[in-house]
């Protein structure tokens, strides 16, 4: 089979296809004939090497990819509920495993759900990933019925998921916008919008002058955010946080991964696709042989929605 991958770490360049043995399904496992896999920024960092300690007791090529959409092509033994030729999406949990840039992936059962049936396989290589991240990031605030967080980089694809769970879950939400992204994300449900960059959490207090209960930090702003957030409130970081915090706040890094085999969730989210609630957002389709160009074009920002590579096509 083809694989996209690489067999040292650096720029777009090291990525390329590779033929590899097809991996067969061991038990609880499902193997997918994969369509449609996601670019994300976790991809980038992969290829760029901060995997790299994950990986020395792997062989290369390495393979990028944590969203893989596709068709169910074999099952392993005590898997029960899907058939070949289900259509799917799945969480791909790279590096620990194979990661979602190849013709073929397997996954554990517990990693995969059905695909929205609004969505082709394409679109729906957008999904699990960022929103399991969403719900990570949501379920990670406790007791927060009918409270009100802040999101930043909710034009982006899992702030933006966040925004639209945040309101299903009956939250208000205060949203960061650039003045081009102001249309997105008020259409993504956000009740109040404020500017991206130094003044978010000014601009936050002064719509809640005793600070929001939450902070959700898709954009990686960190430090910059505590002052939006009240006292004994909650911080959310998506890249990871392990630095001090003022006015007892509590900082919640998450790792997807730990949401990684949490079918029930990804069914969830698939049936809110299809009931509305959730966009996937696919910025253009790219093909596979030429994933070192969809890595550039991520790499240098402004992307709205995902790029996604197409295995369909390739022989």
């Amino acid at each position: 089979m083809k694989l996209v991958g690489a067999t040292s770490f650096g720029g777009p360049e090291v990525l390329g296809l590779h033929d590899v043995p097809r991996p067969d399904p061991g038990s609880g496992e499902v193997r997918i004939r994969v369509h449609g896999a996601a670019v994300n920024p976790t991809d980038l960092a992969f290829r760029e090497g901060f995997y790299e300690p994950a990986l020395r007791r792997r062989v290369p090529p390495f393979a990028p990819g944590m969203d893989a959409a596709g068709v169910v092509d074999a099952v392993g033994d005590d898997v029960t509920g899907w058939e070949v030729g289900d259509r799917v999406m799945a969480v791909v949990d790279a590096p620990l495993v194979s990661g979602a840039y190849a013709e073929y992936v397997v996954v554990p059962a517990a990693s995969v759900a059905r695909c929205p049936d609004s969505l082709s396989l394409h679109e729906a290589a957008s999904v699990p990933m960022n929103a399991l991240t969403a719900r990570l990031a949501l379920d990670s605030i406790p007791a927060l019925r009918d409270g009100t967080i802040a999101v930043t980089g909710a034009a982006g694809a899992a702030g933006g998921f966040t925004v639209q769970m945040a309101k299903h879950d009956g939250l208000t939400v205060i949203a960061d916008a650039r003045g081009e992204d102001v249309e997105l994300v008020r259409s993504l449900g956000a009740d109040y919008i404020v500017p991206r960059g130094d003044e978010f959490a000014a601009e936050v207090r002064a719509l809640v002058p005793q600070g929001v209960d939450g902070v959700v930090d898709a954009a990686v702003q960190t430090t910059a955010v505590f002052p939006a957030v009240r006292d004994g409130g909650h911080f959310v970081p998506l890249r990871g946080w392990d630095g001090p915090t003022p006015r007892g706040i509590v900082a919640h890094p998450i790792m997807v991964s730990s949401y990684s085999r949490e079918s029930g969730k990804l069914r969830q989210i698939s049936q809110l696709v299809d009931d509305g609630v959730l966009t996937a957002r696919v910025a253009d389709v790219v093909s596979a042989d030429r994933a070192f160009e969809a890595h550039e074009r991520l790499g240098r920002g402004g992307i709205r929605g995902r790029l996604v590579l197409d295995f369909a096509a390739l022989t």
